[in-house]
């Protein structure tokens, strides 16, 4: 009898919900858990952007404190990957940039906003055999942490429509052999999805 009552009721509240959205809900409590990558994205401002505009993604020169020397431009390649799938008409530099030659790019290429990101903050704890055996310090394992600074500058009349900051962590099932480089591209790509506003 119990086990009928179980079985009515699960089939009830799977009559309710989409299976999408139970899996959506478990992915968010697990991140939020900690036990999956997890990001938290804080802007200054509400502004929204037209699906057709025009974005050109560059990154600055600054190098993460901490000892983690990433890509140096890891963070302009994964903004592009998630904005393409948003905006059609998006554009990356091919290499770091200051923020006056990057507002001369996205000019030069037609843009109408610059996307301008640095990478804030990195810390790449031990997450491997390997790694451990090079540093051998317990209090360096665990996951790992990014901070991602961003600005969005409208090119033509340099009016900074909205910044961000993107904190990043790792999970523990997804530590192993993983780089803060690799936090970067879900929480990219739903800023995006704000910028449309998506997902608010």
């Amino acid at each position: 009898m119990r086990s009928l009552i179980v079985l009515l009721t699960v089939l009830a509240l799977g009559g309710c919900m989409k299976v999408s959205d139970m899996a959506d809900g478990t992915l968010y409590h697990l991140s939020d858990a900690g036990l999956l990558d997890h990001s938290d994205i804080r802007r200054s401002s509400p502004w929204r952007l037209q699906a057709d505009s025009f974005i050109y993604i560059a990154q600055g020169h600054f190098v993460p404190p901490g000892g983690h020397y990433p890509r140096p431009n890891v963070v302009a390649e994964q903004a592009f990957d998630g904005f393409v799938e948003y905006f059609p008409m998006v554009r990356r530099a091919k290499a770091p940039a200051g923020l006056e030659e990057s507002l001369s790019q996205a000019r030069a290429a037609g843009a109408n906003y610059l996307l301008y990101a640095r990478f804030a903050g990195a810390d790449d704890r031990i997450g491997t055999v390997e790694e451990w055996e090079d540093q051998e310090a317990l209090d360096r394992l665990g996951i790992d942490h990014s901070v991602i600074q961003v600005m969005l500058i409208e090119t033509n009349t340099r009016y900074l429509v909205d910044t961000a900051r993107i904190r990043s962590r790792g999970g523990f099932l997804t530590l192993y052999d993983t780089k803060p480089d690799d936090l970067l591209g879900p929480p990219m790509q739903e800023y995006a999805r704000r910028l449309l506003g998506l997902n608010e």
